[in-house]
């Protein structure tokens, strides 16, 4: 077959070919031989790594088109245009798989196009169109029934690190790591350190996904979790897990694990505590103080101060902490104050922040304890997009905190999934149940039926149908509003369609809402820090007694309350969080974890109203 005729079978390739011809006609290397056979051109294939450029390799394809070895031509293309890559030149590589996309007939081939472009694309900084090409290469394995290249999941892993979906970058690596023959002792590190920066529900949808090896590393990283910090029990927990996995590739861990030298403790003995005890804010900064003080051991050797401070002068404060001899502070609890603190540059002490600072960013010493609700609704879009939900639409009561948390219900759904969840606003009042009539499609199934009616001489008997197209409901709102709201939308289901599973922010469940109240909403599962709800991880004997001592407070304090229990107990273990990034503090207010930013973070629990109870629900 003459060159001629075979470009002819691809005319869509032609250009693609003279272009090839061009950049091996300004090609300075010498041009080596033709192969004779597919052994011959294995072998080849496997000298290409280390033997020929991406610009021999083109030469070498032009010679082969001449020798009527086409199939040949299009391997040594494919291999030029990954030599392209590894040479820095992720343009040319790019253009050349391009233009090889008409001249490959073989499933096989395409795949490892689409992987090769997905490369390019990636090295140039494009993440989106990287994305896509992993899509195709799938799309294509899936179709031809094709084996996963281990570079496609290398790929996928560092594509998804940079979109910063850290789930899925972590179920792609464990999968190349078991498909690598090469992996390395760093491969085993970087998987662990991924492992390290996972919270605990982000580790939860790991192991729903089964990566190999999940079950072990899982169980290391929980260990590390819970028992970081304590060297002696840790080392007894790690004993436990190498009887159990000796055959693991995280034994390598293990060991370092095992070598690292005794955590040194910074344990304060002056703390001060900056709250309002006074003024508008002194019943909340009461309420800190007593959370703090149930916390407090007698015996700990520790001294509190507390300083209140709504009469504070923020400019005498550093005069204030040296004669009190201060090694340790907690607070302020309000914004405000938060950010006059930390415009008092001179204090340099170690601090935990009750709330966070406006914009200022914290230094090495200064830690802040989030408790942002939009924390929670990341959890909850990340948790429910894995559930296979496809069509989820947001409730939202109209005020700007609930607003806050759709908004970051919705932009979490849609960077994960691509698809942007709709979002209705609603009134708690006599419109609420229209509103959500119209969300659901109920009012038009009623328009229809209207309209039917009057065009005949009998009524009909009908059955309201709502909309097929939404298969989950995400409410934010208040206990009130959602106690009114979720009975509309039990009663605007058609019997004839499946139950819309509905899921809420802890701002509708109260600890206070009674036993009718719960068959009003049974059936909703909602996110909660332990101290809300009774479950494994709530002090019982303490919640049991605060109970009995302030029946009547609020849900908003109660949280403030938790958050002073955990902050004392936080201060002689921030240390070890700061330098070993896998230790957790499981506390009241939830699993906490410290991030680079230096923001303490929540991971909070499941719960799900039945008929006679609300318990703690977990989420497979």
């Amino acid at each position: 077959m003459t060159l001629t005729k075979w470009f002819s079978s691809y005319k869509s390739g032609l250009c693609a070919f003279s272009a090839v011809v061009i950049l091996a006609s300004c090609s300075t290397t010498k041009q080596s031989k033709p192969t004779k056979s597919a052994n011959q051109q294995a072998e080849v294939t496997q000298a290409f790594e280390t033997n020929l450029t991406a610009e021999q390799l083109v030469a070498q394809a032009s010679s082969q088109v001449s020798s009527n070895q086409q199939g040949e031509a299009v391997t040594s293309l494919l291999n030029a245009s990954e030599l392209y890559l590894a040479q820095a030149k992720p343009h040319k590589a790019l253009w050349l798989a391009k233009q090889l996309e008409v001249l490959t007939p073989s499933a096989t081939q395409q795949y490892r196009l689409a992987i090769i472009e997905a490369k390019s694309y990636l090295a140039l900084a494009k993440i989106s169109e990287a994305y896509l090409a992993l899509e195709n290469a799938d799309s294509i394995r899936e179709e031809a029934q094709l084996a996963q290249r281990v570079d496609y999941f290398q790929t996928l892993a560092n594509v998804q690190t940079q979109r910063n979906l850290p789930i899925v970058a972590l179920d792609a690596n464990l999968r190349a790591f078991a498909g690598n023959s090469t992996a390395t002792d760093s491969d085993i590190e970087l998987i662990w350190q991924q492992f390290c920066q996972l919270s605990p529900w982000q580790l939860q949808q790991v192991v729903k996904m089964s990566p190999p090896n999940i079950k072990g590393w899982s169980k290391l990283i929980t260990f590390a979790n819970k028992f970081g910090n304590d060297d002696a029990r840790l080392q007894r927990y790690l004993s436990q897990w190498q009887r159990e996995f000796s055959t693991h590739p995280a034994q390598y861990i293990v060991a370092n694990l095992s070598q690292q030298q005794a955590t040194m403790t910074n344990e304060y003995q002056n703390i001060a505590i900056i709250i309002p005890l006074s003024g508008k804010q002194e019943r909340a900064g009461k309420v800190a103080q007593q959370g703090i003080l149930a916390a407090y051991d007698i015996d700990s050797g520790k001294t509190l101060h507390f300083i209140d401070s709504t009469t504070l002068d923020m400019t005498t404060l550093n005069a204030k902490l040296i004669e009190l001899n201060v090694d340790y502070v907690i607070g302020p609890l309000l914004k405000e104050n938060v950010n006059s603190y930390l415009a008092q540059t001179e204090i340099t002490l170690p601090t935990l922040l009750l709330n966070l600072p406006t914009s200022a960013t914290l230094l090495p010493h200064q830690v802040a304890l989030s408790m942002r609700p939009e924390d929670e609704a990341i959890q909850a879009a990340t948790t429910l997009s894995r559930q296979q939900y496809q069509y989820p639409i947001i409730l939202s009561h109209q005020d700007s905190a609930s607003r806050r948390i759709a908004q970051t219900f919705s932009q979490q759904w849609q960077h994960i999934t691509s698809k942007a969840p709709e979002t209705v606003f609603f009134n708690s009042d006599a419109k609420m149940q229209n509103q959500l009539k119209a969300s659901l499609g109920v009012d038009l199934s009623q328009q229809r039926t209207k309209e039917l009616n009057r065009h005949i001489k009998y009524s009909i008997e009908s059955e309201l149908r709502n909309r097929r197209d939404i298969d989950m409901i995400y409410v934010v709102g208040l206990p009130l509003e959602t106690k009114l709201l979720k009975p509309y939308i039990d009663v605007n289901i058609s019997p004839f369609a499946d139950i819309i599973p509905v899921f809420a922010s802890s701002r509708s469940h109260s600890s206070k809402i009674d036993k009718s109240d719960n068959r009003d909403l049974s059936g909703l599962t909602f996110t909660e820090m332990p101290w809300q709800l009774r479950s494994k991880q709530q002090n019982k004997a303490l919640a049991a007694q605060a109970k009995k001592l302030w029946p009547n407070r609020s849900d908003s304090l109660q949280s403030i309350f938790a958050m002073g229990f955990d902050s004392l107990a936080l201060v002689d273990k921030i240390f070890a969080m700061q330098n070993k990034t896998y230790v957790r503090h499981y506390g009241q207010t939830g699993i906490l974890q410290l991030g680079k930013d230096n923001i303490l973070t929540r991971s909070l629990i499941w719960g799900k109203y039945s008929r006679s109870k609300v318990q703690e629900f977990a989420m497979d």
